[in-house]
This record gives structure tokens, C-alpha cells and sequence, in this order.
């Protein structure tokens, strides 16, 4: 009796740290972000010192010194992006490269940082929100798959009309496979990317709604 009413007791307790754990983990992660980023640019760090000589100017008092630099390098931001939608993208980039490139070490981590950017500043025909959400049947009766298709123009393999599609991966849906399947394996899913990348993210936790009938 004593020996359930302990196992009772732990499997409460447990339970309840369960329940806090990922608002834990949530806090931990933000603080460590938080004291990253005050070493990296903090007010003591090296680039801190440097946001503090440019708010020189405007005040004698450190703290306010740090602010007047950070704010003054806001703008300066600001107004090379004006420049580069203003159609300097192009001669600006080729100038940074053309300078730092030739240094032995720092040109090839530029041009590592470079090529990770360019993945990151992709347009509008590597969207998500471009695909169409779509139920893939492998063996036309077979497993079925959520997927992301680009486009609903089938091309032609061998004489059969196939459609790409992009199997995402989860937890983390914006990478996956892409695959020709055969145009008849695919059926529109009913539901918008959002609710997709939601099922992705959870794991299949959240459920997706039922495939569309196939017609007859």
C-alpha cells in the first residue's frame, strides 16, 4: 500500500516536471542566447568598444556612448540598404569581394560566408509558400506521403507524365527530397503550407485531414 502510494506520488511529480520541462529548456536556451550575444557585442565586449567610439561624439557617458554608436550603426545599415535597392547590389558586392578576396585566409572565409548568404537570399521560386501541398500515394495505392509540389506542370519520362515532388523532413521542414513520381500517385491535399510545415514541425502529432477521394 505505502509502496503504491510512493509510486503514485513520483509518477505525479513526474508528470509535472514533464509539464515545466520545455518552459525550462525555453528559458535556458534565451538566457544562453541572451549572454552570447552580450559577449559578442555587449558594452564590454570589442565590437561594444567600437559601438562606444562611434557614439563618442554625442556623449561623455559610456553607457550613452554605447547607445548613440549602436543607433548610428543602425542607419548606416539602413542606408546601404537603400543603396542596394537603389541597383548598387551588384558594383558594392563585386568591391568587397574584389578587396577581400585577395587576401590568402580572410578571402576564403569570405567567400564561404558569401555562398551561405546566397542560400539564405533566395527569391520568391524557392518559397515554401509558392508549392502547393499535395498527397502522394507511392505505388498509386501505397504509402501515403504529405508533400510540397513545385509546380503542376507533369513532365514527360520514358512516355509517362511525372510530377516533382518535395518530401520535407521533420522536425525541420524546409529541407527534404525531391522526387518524380508518377503524375497519377498525386492527389491535392486540401490543406494550406502552414498547416503542413505545422504537421512537419509536431512530428505528426497534429493530424493531417483525410486525403481527397480519387476520382472515379
Amino acid at each position: 500500500m505505502i509502496q503504491r502510494g510512493f509510486r503514485s506520488i513520483a509518477t505525479t511529480w513526474l508528470a509535472g516536471l514533464i509539464a515545466l520541462l520545455p518552459l525550462a529548456v525555453t528559458v535556458a536556451v534565451l538566457a544562453w542566447a541572451a549572454n552570447l550575444v552580450n559577449q559578442l557585442v555587449g558594452p564590454a565586449s570589442f565590437v561594444g568598444r567600437l559601438f562606444a567610439k562611434l557614439g563618442y561624439p554625442f556623449s561623455s557617458n559610456p553607457g550613452l556612448q554605447y547607445l548613440f554608436g549602436t543607433l548610428t550603426l543602425i542607419a548606416l545599415i539602413y542606408l546601404l540598404g537603400l543603396a542596394v535597392q537603389a541597383g548598387l547590389k551588384g558594383p558594392l558586392k563585386g568591391l568587397a569581394a574584389g578587396t577581400l578576396r585577395r587576401i590568402p585566409i580572410v578571402g576564403r572565409v569570405y567567400g564561404l560566408a558569401d555562398r551561405f548568404v546566397g542560400l539564405l537570399d533566395q527569391k520568391d521560386d524557392a518559397d515554401l509558400g509558392a508549392m502547393s501541398p499535395v498527397w502522394c500515394f507511392f505505388g498509386g495505392e501505397g504509402a501515403a506521403v504529405l508533400a510540397l509540389a513545385p509546380s503542376a506542370q507533369p513532365i514527360a519520362i520514358d512516355g509517362r507524365s511525372y510530377l516533382g515532388v518535395l518530401v520535407p523532413t521533420a522536425p525541420v521542414p524546409f529541407g527534404g527530397a525531391l522526387l518524380y513520381v508518377p503524375a497519377e500517385w498525386v492527389r491535392p491535399a486540401d490543406i494550406g503550407v502552414d498547416r503542413l510545415t505545422a504537421i512537419y514541425v509536431s512530428m505528426g502529432i497534429t493530424p493531417p485531414p483525410a486525403p481527397r477521394a480519387r476520382p472515379a
